[in-house]
């Protein structure tokens, strides 16, 4: 218990900053289920719905290699409140359209690249501040913890947002955003010092110079680099996945909006889990070992489960082992960087690793659209009754996307594998 209490306060700052920031994230990401499932509903089309995520993303893989650079040199704390701020106002914007009857899904793209673009600036800033209040022992506590809040905001997000829409529709879904944003923001500016290195590195040099710098360090350091190789690959079969999922369930029979609701529940359960065990499993002899391990886990259990499955009760065993071990590979990916990247440089080698593990997440999401709208939902739809696929697959609208399900499970089997013979990552 003296361990716990002593443990308690001297992680206490991180603590009131990884809570209320928490809290935030909960009701950006109901505004974010709301939208997917609106816009949805407004088109019926896997590559609409699939480009909200891609406006967010693109700016945040674009600009990220600079917002490091520039991360370094800014406050910290009056970085986020800026950027959580530019946020949400742009919640307010959508509000305002929705309400006058003129929301429409290019609005949503507009709204979802500001938001990337805060993001951008945002995530390394966050990072760096982490690191500067917690002591280093605590670093793969707190990937568990993080991961923690992500599960239970994964849980929580379906079950209230699908509350809030029946009540008050999308409005009080934007509303509740609002205020968690309020908690966060006045948290963050009365409640939390965010220490300040004084003569920062790379206060003076030009913003490409710091930028270079970043890249220089991960040419330096190939184990680093081949893991956010690996990590950008498994992105790009994970954001095909994410572009196909609402797709699949909200159209396929026995799917509908409570089930995708059941299922991404069930999937914030599986995180939950994950990041209770991250939070406690002592330091592994092999960081490396557990992410390769948990990430082929996830990619030969889920995919199939989706494909193969017809029954809500498979689709939420397929979330649960898909997402289980994530929080574990990500905690000690996490401990991985803080470790062995040194603190004056962090902000620009995350922002450089943003842009290299995320550029494939708008290409994949992207690529997931077309392939359902284009190729796959058509080819089921010319299939025989009796024939091979649709006897796996079913038939129906949502086929073509259990069909993509199968085809990218051996594709993410095959990176995991690939990557698992690269040497250079096992250093760590």
């Amino acid at each position: 218990m003296k361990n716990f209490i002593k443990s308690l306060q001297e992680m206490k700052t991180f603590l009131l900053l990884w809570a209320t920031q928490s809290f935030s994230g909960l009701g950006s990401a109901m505004t974010s289920y709301a939208l997917v499932i609106w816009s949805y509903s407004q088109k019926g089309s896997a590559l609409m719905t699939a480009l909200l995520m891609v406006s967010s993303y693109a700016p945040y893989v674009i600009f990220s290699i600079f917002a490091g650079a520039l991360s370094d040199r800014w406050n910290k704390k009056a970085t986020m409140l800026v950027c959580d701020s530019g946020a949400a106002l742009t919640t307010v914007i959508m509000l305002a359209l929705l309400y006058n009857g003129r929301l429409e899904i290019w609005h949503l793209y507009v709204i979802n690249a500001v938001n990337g673009l805060m993001n951008t600036l945002q995530q390394p800033a966050s990072e760096v501040a982490t690191t500067r209040v917690l002591p280093k022992k605590y670093y793969q506590k707190v990937g568990g913890l993080r991961y923690f809040s992500s599960s239970l905001n994964s849980i929580m997000t379906p079950i209230i947002a699908t509350a809030f829409m029946g009540l008050g529709g999308m409005g009080a879904v934007a509303a509740f955003d609002l205020l968690t944003f309020f908690v966060a923001f006045l948290t963050l500016a009365f409640g939390i010092r965010i220490p300040e290195n004084q003569g920062r590195e790379g206060a003076e040099e030009k913003l490409l110079v710091s930028a270079r710098k970043g890249i220089a360090y991960l040419k330096g350091e190939q184990g680093i680099f081949h893991l956010i190789l690996f990590l950008s690959a498994i992105n790009l079969v994970a954001s095909v996945y994410n572009a196909a999922f609402p797709a699949m369930i909200l159209s396929r029979q026995g799917g509908s909006q409570q089930v995708l609701g059941l299922v991404n529940t069930v999937i914030g359960i599986a995180t939950f889990a994950g990041s209770i065990l991250a939070s406690f499993m002592r330091e592994p002899k092999s960081r490396t070992r557990v992410i390769c391990d948990c990430l082929l886990l996830s990619m030969s259990t889920e995919n199939f489960l989706l494909a193969l499955g017809r029954t809500p009760v498979v689709w939420c065993l397929g979330g649960f082992l898909g997402w289980v071990a994530i929080p574990l590979m990500n905690a000690n990916l996490d401990a991985i960087l803080r470790l062995h990247v040194p603190e004056d440089m962090q902000g620009r080698v995350y922002s450089v690793r943003n842009s290299l593990q995320f550029f494939t997440i708008p290409v994949g999401y992207f690529l997931g659209g077309v392939l359902v709208d284009q190729v796959f939902e058509p080819a089921m739809e010319a299939q025989a009754m009796d024939s091979v696929l649709v006897r796996l697959f079913g038939y129906g609208k949502g086929s073509g996307a259990a069909f993509l399900f199968f085809v990218i499970a051996f594709v993410g089997i095959g990176v995991c594998l690939y990557f698992r013979r690269d040497r250079c990552i096992w250093k760590y």
